[in-house]
């Protein structure tokens, strides 16, 4: 059985593309704005558009960032997306250096423009192919190099051993990290609700996971 979905809105979330794709597989959504409501929350996702910097600053101003480290300690499932995934990390930095909600052991940081070729843009826009672990529970039933919808300038780099979780991969420029799964966290730079089928698969796995 699906279960039931809290989609935290903090202001500065693509909530609505994010809860028709959940809606779509028949998952029970609701829209989450409040420390309590994220705290009792059977699963999380996080999303996110925009400046780092003003994201982790509008969850702080709300008393956001408590409650989603409780649920995160306590055993809830959290999927981050895209910024969602890089707030999940230790620090990012966009606009300045910020710490981030520290849940997951990584480093946010912009594409290096000096590996990068003229024909190679920032932002990073558009369909492209991920390579990933056969274990993670993310991209069952998916096949190899399948299609994700990217859009970012800036992306996590792991300060942990990447045996230590699952991780997916995508080269530009560099290799840098696509999505994880670790134990109940979840993160990915892609985002599944705009990845047509296989954003979808990606999402009902999450779920079932």
């Amino acid at each position: 059985m699906l279960q039931k979905v809290s989609i935290i809105d903090y202001g500065m979330g693509n909530i609505w593309s994010v809860l028709s794709a959940f809606d779509y597989i028949g998952a029970k959504t609701k829209i989450v704005t409040e420390p309590e409501e994220i705290y009792n929350a059977e699963c999380l996702i996080l999303p996110g558009v925009g400046s780092f910097k003003n994201a982790i600053k509008k969850i702080k101003e709300n008393s956001l960032d408590e409650a989603i480290q409780k649920s995160s300690s306590k055993g809830t499932k959290i999927l981050g997306i895209c910024l969602g995934m890089q707030l999940l990390s230790k620090s990012s930095t966009e606009d300045g250096l910020n710490e981030g909600l520290s849940i997951v052991d990584g480093v946010v940081e912009r594409f290096d423009e000096n590996i990068i070729s003229k024909e190679i843009k920032i932002p990073h826009i558009g369909f492209n192919s991920v390579t990933f672990n056969q274990k993670d529970k993310l991209f069952k039933g998916i096949k190899q190099n399948s299609y994700f919808y990217f859009v970012h300038s800036y992306r996590t780099l792991s300060n942990d051993n990447e045996n230590s979780f699952l991780c997916s991969h995508f080269k530009y420029g560099k290799k840098f990290i696509s999505s994880f799964s670790k134990n109940n966290i979840f993160g990915t730079q892609f985002h599944p609700e705009k990845s047509q089928t296989n954003g979808l698969l990606l999402i009902k796995n999450f779920i079932n996971s």
